[in-house]
């Protein structure tokens, strides 16, 4: 018999194992990392909770104000605080044990989640309390944010970097659905204190999983906190034109493409529909990210990095152009769910060649700028998008919105040629 005869139905089903394998996300970092393992555990768990208060606030202030304004107001305590003190929270992770100020800042977060629960059980009913609230927990994240993402470099090996970025996608994107699902089902059965207990109790999770790191000092020490520390990393930025393209493609894609602001009038004026539509739109971007990261295998083979974040990018623009073009439900929630994977795409890369580009003593300084950057930009993105639509449409805000991202892509590449060649493992 020849080995062809021989060989079993597993061995011929080998390839398409293989191939389905590299299909799917990549899990490596959570196999080979414990660390990352308990990380990526407990902030996917912490992230649902997150997402739960995230709406139980909203519809707290709805309950007590009915004032579409006072809800709006939510958005100013949290911008704020991210635009204020993202900067400060970089030069804080290069100063200190990066474990220790994400342990910290962690407890913290949970204790205000405790004081969103206590003030709703004890029914205070007091509207600066929950806007006070809301600003010491944005604070809180303009500090943890850039230490936490230092941890990656840590504790991976470079070549799982973007496998671990698509995981933390995945991690954010299922959050953004499950949260506010069951933050409904929670308020509904329970009331809002049962709510705000469960993103408390989420804390644990991601507080032991922190607890079980090693010490984290940056390389060389640490610099001193301060204008000049935050300085140096500027000046870093400024000098280095992969770095920077990274930033200003992001500001580019919300700056000119955020199309939030623009759902509630769509759902009216181009759909024809009500709340349901809305949710819909909302929820489109959502799911397609999830999607792509469900099947973001191929990803961790892609060496022109920069190359793709300029292609993503451009299929994000396109497909909000799109949006703003058609007047059909299905189509629009189908180019919603392609912008949402295109996002997820620029992320990954954007956060995989950041962090394989800066020096560990500047990690902490450059992941606050871009903190800065990707919280605090797209708030600002929905301000242009909805001052356009006030004056000529909400649909033609979204088609000048989506091409104008789409030329700013095509100049990018024109004038940083370096970041469009980004090889992620050149050859030597």
């Amino acid at each position: 018999m020849t080995e062809a005869a021989e060989a079993s139905p597993e061995t011929e089903a080998a390839p398409a194992q293989r191939a389905r394998r590299r299909l799917l996300a990549d899990l490596r970092p959570l196999r080979e990392s414990p660390h990352y393992r308990r990380l990526w555990i407990g902030q996917s768990l912490s992230g649902i909770g997150s997402q739960i208060t995230a709406v139980a606030v909203p519809v707290q202030v709805y309950s007590l104000t009915h004032s579409s304004l006072a809800v709006g107001m939510i958005g100013l305590a949290l911008a704020v605080p991210l635009l204020v003190l993202g900067l400060v929270g970089g030069a804080l992770a290069d100063a200190v044990d990066r474990r220790r100020l994400v342990l910290v800042t962690s407890v913290l977060l949970g204790a205000v989640s405790v004081g969103f629960a206590v003030q709703a059980l004890l029914d205070l009913r007091q509207l600066w309390l929950l806007y006070a609230l809301t600003a010491v927990q944005s604070s809180l994240v303009a500090i943890n944010a850039p230490a936490r993402q230092t941890f990656m470099p840590r504790l991976l090996r470079p070549e799982l970097f973007p496998a671990a970025s698509a995981l933390g996608q995945l991690s954010f994107q299922i959050s953004t659905i499950v949260g506010p699902l069951l933050a409904g089902v929670l308020i509904a059965a329970w009331g809002l204190e049962a709510a705000y207990t469960v993103d408390a109790a989420t804390f644990v999770f991601a507080i032991y999983g922190v607890l079980r790191l090693p010490p984290m000092r940056a390389e060389g020490g640490g610099a001193k906190p301060g204008l000049r520390s935050i300085g140096e990393g500027l000046r870093f930025l400024r000098h280095q034109p992969v770095l920077a393209a990274i930033l200003l493609v992001d500001i580019n894609a919300t700056v000119l493409a955020m199309p939030h602001a623009l759902f509630p009038a769509l759902a009216e004026t181009q759909f024809g529909g009500g709340s349901q539509t809305v949710g819909l739109l909302y929820a489109a971007p959502a799911i397609g990210g999830v999607l792509a990261a469900l099947f973001s295998g191929p990803l961790s083979h892609i060496r022109r990095q920069g190359a793709a974040v300029l292609l993503a990018v451009a299929v994000w623009g396109a497909t909000i152009a799109g949006v703003g073009l058609t007047h059909t439900l299905w189509l629009a929630v189908a180019l919603l769910a392609v912008a949402g994977a295109a996002d997820m795409v620029s992320v990954v890369f954007r956060m995989t060649m950041m962090q394989l580009s800066t020096p560990d003593a500047l990690l902490g300084r450059i992941n606050g700028v871009n903190f800065v950057v990707g919280a605090g930009v797209p708030h600002l993105g929905n301000v242009r998008a909805g001052v356009v639509a006030a004056g000529i449409g909400p649909a033609l805000s979204a088609v000048t919105g989506g091409l104008a991202c789409v030329a700013g892509v095509v100049l990018l590449a024109f004038l940083v040629p370096r970041f469009a060649r980004y090889d992620a493992h050149p050859r030597r």
